[in-house]
């Protein structure tokens, strides 16, 4: 519900309508155990949200309500939970009930070689969220979808992923510059898909995508794995 200007009918007294926002990313196992490594941002969506911190300066106190994680290849979501976050860096991770998904974990690069300026690199996430899973299907499925999910985002995720249409999108590019904290590279991707692997030639993890710089298509930006191991380790990275 809105008001006459377009901002939420919110109320920090709890009296109210519930205010309910979607938010989607991109994540990528990371141990055997269930461990999925994404962004904070993408976590805690408020999280140095200039639109939602006046709402928060004000009184709200927001909350997850529920996360789910949908693995290509499987039909059903699993249901998530926040495991810690990184005071260091744009990174959390997540816990996931596995259950019987089988699905490898990605391992790291973090030497002197293995960001180089000039390298190739591949970029795999969820671009767009859903709109560049719904963009594959054809007219007669999109019809299908939305009346069997009454257009609701959990039941279109439910269909699509049914369907085996939840893929990452995969962009190639080369690293622009290689800084202490940053990777900047010109791999194509979007709002949805922070938390994405960024691998190099080897196959390896390299950086987590953080950030895209929008009037400039040749920057987006990465974390460095060192930061990424040095979480999970439980290190401070230097």
């Amino acid at each position: 519900m809105q008001d006459d200007h377009g901002n939420p009918m919110l109320s920090t007294e709890g009296t109210g309508p519930e205010f309910l926002v979607h938010a989607l990313g991109t994540g990528f196992l990371v141990t055997k155990g269930g461990g999925v490594l994404t962004n904070h941002h993408v976590v805690e969506p408020w999280w140095k949200n200039e639109e939602i911190s006046a709402l928060i300066r004000q009184g709200l106190v927001p909350v997850v309500s529920r996360m789910e994680v949908y693995f290509p290849g499987s039909p059903g979501p699993l249901l998530a939970v926040t495991d810690r976050i990184s005071s260091q860096a744009d990174l959390a991770l997540v816990h996931v009930d596995l259950g019987g998904v089988k699905r490898q974990v990605l391992t790291f690069d973090d030497g002197d070689a293995a960001s180089l300026r000039g390298e190739p690199v591949l970029l795999m996430g969820y671009p767009t969220g859903i709109n560049a899973a719904l963009a594959r299907a054809n007219e007669p499925t999109l019809k299908e979808i939305f009346s069997s999910s009454h257009e609701e985002l959990s039941g279109i995720l439910t269909e699509l992923g049914r369907r085996n249409l939840i893929r990452p999108v995969i962009t190639q590019g080369h690293l622009g510059d290689v800084l202490p904290d940053e990777i900047i590279y010109d791999a194509q991707t979007a709002s949805g898909g922070s938390g994405g692997p960024l691998f190099n030639l080897k196959g390896k993890v390299i950086g987590i995508n953080f950030a895209v710089l929008g009037d400039f298509g040749g920057s987006n930006f990465g974390i460095p794995a060192r930061y990424a191991e040095a979480f999970l380790l439980g290190r401070t990275s230097q």
